[in-house]
């Protein structure tokens, strides 16, 4: 036969050996170990407020040349510390250190998008006010 449990009362035997193989996929592990939760920055939220530690630039891999503008931020509820790559041509300049950010991810869920290694988070608010917002003028940063 087909070395399945078939029948009227098959019913936990199969539950069992569903409980038992689901293991084995990636992602249910991931999720289910609780490990991801750890390991993640944000502790699991999908965007984390944070303060500016320094601005750094990230160089593209090859074969493209390009300073990434990126930001080290610390991460206000756990202290960790990520780089998020600061958004648009001239965002870089409204950011100083001691700014607190909200920092947000790329979108590949864990992983470097685009030419610039290892960075993973972008920035999407400086100072409560979005940075786009900052940047077309619609809306002042505001003074402390």
């Amino acid at each position: 036969g087909s070395h399945k449990p078939r029948g009227v009362n098959a019913g936990r035997k199969v539950k069992l050996t569903r409980q038992l193989n689901r293991w084995v996929d990636k992602s249910y592990k991931k999720g289910h170990f609780g490990i991801a939760v750890k390991a993640n920055p944000f502790g699991g939220s999908s965007h984390a407020k944070g303060i500016v530690v320094e601005k750094v630039g990230i160089e593209a891999k090859q074969p493209n040349s390009a300073i990434g503008k990126c930001v080290r931020v610390q991460v206000i509820k756990n202290g960790k510390k990520v780089t998020a790559f600061v958004p648009n041509d001239g965002c870089l300049h409204l950011i100083e250190e001691n700014d607190e950010v909200l920092v947000a991810g790329c979108g590949r869920s864990g992983h470097a998008v685009g030419e610039i290694r290892g960075v993973r988070f972008k920035i999407v608010k400086v100072a409560n006010t979005g940075v786009y917002a900052v940047l077309r003028g619609k809306k002042e940063k505001p003074r402390d």
